[in-house]
């Protein structure tokens, strides 16, 4: 079998519309990894994704009966932009079976290029069976993402380039999987030329169809699948790519969206481009297994396998990123409801940048707050600042890893105080650096009542405060006097009629 794919490979049809991706060196990962670290640039296609080349390969070998009949493939995206390509270069008609889930950039792509798409379903399954039915009704060939040989050929020439762009050392490849036709494809090539490199494969933990099958032996059907990395969210494994994985994978990697989400920003800072969820996975996985190996001096290669990412997903993967690489701490935390409480909470994080504060009155003995609060980076070092607060009184619970919490519940903090609260609102701006916001508490010095309070960090240069205060008229010039002396920019939201709606305090 190896011969077969290895021939295949070397003969496959790919640079008709392909190129040869870079090798990069990623020196901000290495330096903090203490390893040598290469990305595959697989993003820097013409379709922005690796899929060109199988499919490619796959219609570049049909008849010319076949090519009459025209093609039909299911994608979440990124085959289907290969599968179009590949049609408009080979004068081919293509039809697209799609998820409907299946970001607009994808779709606007694919139509782009002269192809028609049909939206079905939730997830790439509900898709691929849709295609296959349409295919049997329309005799159109069906060009399948992974599960055919001479797509998994096509995938197999990044393995080709990455050997002979790295002739030295290297240690192990870590391949994005979601069908499992690029992780067959550099695995039974690698494994065949240079059998001392690991083959490792990564997938979110919500979608680990190759894992699972691995650990029971046989292809299994998952009940469902995450879909932020939507390029990988396959519920079964293919037929074909299970068999080799079989023999030539070493192992199989999950990572969580948070990491997948450091893994973006990883690559960002080492390449000023952003890759997709499913293009990051890879370097998720290579950082969780350097983290767990203790590797140091290694060379390791990633493949960042696409950029095909919606602009407006980037403000929650920016959001997760730092909880993903361990630099934020999300923490609910009780404290008395007393003037100058807010204060002493902040001077005991010992100079600790706070990220995000949300709190709102709801009675007189306790507070209920949420707060982020930066970390060095390293997992002990959340254990070791819950412990410091229990320590002081503080009642704590971790919510660093409660998805519940960081996708909803940290937006929903507050709401209408149980009672009329005779406070007064403010939007404070103030200039955004280390400290600031135990500072601007500092100069308020515990005077006056907080009972409400959001502040997140957004690394710009401002920050920003939503707070309510429980003070008396004759006291507001104290309080406007404080804020001018600062220089800080203020407005009074009293009136604003989306704090009278939703945050104001309710009479009993």
């Amino acid at each position: 079998m190896p011969l077969r794919y290895i021939k295949k490979i070397l003969s496959a049809s790919v640079y008709d519309v392909a190129i040869e991706t870079p090798l990069d060196f990623a020196p901000a990962l290495s330096r903090r990894t203490q390893n040598h670290i290469f990305l595959k640039r697989e993003d820097l296609q013409s379709v922005f994704s690796f899929k060109l080349r199988g499919a490619y390969n796959k219609m570049a070998l049909l008849s010319e009966h076949e090519k009459k009949c025209g093609v039909i493939a299911a994608s979440a995206g990124n085959h289907a932009q290969g599968v179009a390509l590949a049609a408009q270069r080979l004068e081919i008609n293509a039809l697209i079976v799609m998820p409907t889930t299946t970001p607009e950039i994808k779709t606007k792509s694919v139509k782009a290029m002269g192809a028609e798409i049909v939206l079905f379903g939730d997830s790439y399954s509900e898709a691929y069976e849709h295609a296959h039915k349409l295919a049997q009704k329309s005799g159109r060939v069906f060009i399948h993402p992974y599960d055919d040989e001479d797509v998994i050929a096509g995938q197999g020439t990044v393995a080709m380039e990455i050997l002979r762009q790295r002739t030295g050392k290297i240690n192990a490849i870590f391949i994005p999987v979601g069908g499992g036709g690029l992780i067959a494809g550099i695995a039974v090539y690698a494994k065949f030329v240079r059998p001392d490199i690991k083959i490792i494969g990564v997938e979110p933990e919500d979608s680990d169809c190759l894992n699972q099958a691995l650990k029971a032996g046989e292809r299994v059907v998952l009940e469902q699948v995450g879909l932020f990395a939507d390029g990988v969210a396959v519920k079964q494994i293919g037929a074909e790519p299970f068999v080799l994985a079989q023999k030539y994978v070493d192992e199989v990697i999950t990572v969580s969206t948070d990491e997948i989400c450091a893994a973006i920003k990883d690559i960002f800072d080492d390449t000023r481009s952003i890759a997709e969820p499913a293009g990051a996975l890879s370097t998720a996985g290579l950082k969780k297994y350097v983290e767990r190996e203790k590797l140091t001096g290694e060379t390791l290669i990633a493949i960042d396998s696409g950029a095909n990412i919606n602009f407006d997903r980037l403000r929650y993967v920016a959001e997760r990123a730092q909880v993903g690489e361990y630099r934020e701490i999300l923490l609910a935390v009780t404290i008395p409801e007393i003037a100058g409480s807010f204060l002493h909470f902040c001077q005991l994080l010992n100079g600790r940048n706070i990220t995000e504060f949300n709190y709102r009155y709801f009675d007189s003995a306790n507070a209920q707050v949420f707060v982020g609060i930066s970390s060095s980076g390293e997992v002990k070092d959340r254990a070791a600042l819950i412990s410091h607060l229990q320590t002081q009184g503080f009642y704590v619970v971790d919510m660093t890893a409660n998805d519940l919490a960081k996708e909803h519940i940290r937006y929903m903090v507050g709401g209408h105080a149980p009672c009329a609260l005779n406070e007064v609102i403010y939007s404070v701006e103030f200039p955004e650096r280390p400290s600031a916001l135990l500072n601007f508490l500092t100069e308020l010095g515990g005077r006056w009542n907080i009972s409400l309070f959001h502040y997140r960090n957004h690394g710009a240069a401002f920050g920003k405060v939503l707070m309510g205060l429980q003070i008396e008229a004759t006291q507001q010039a104290d309080f406007h006097t404080c804020l001018n002396t600062l220089g800080f920019g203020y407005h009074e939201e009293t009136s604003n009629p989306a704090y009278r709606l939703f945050s104001g305090g309710q009479a009993k």
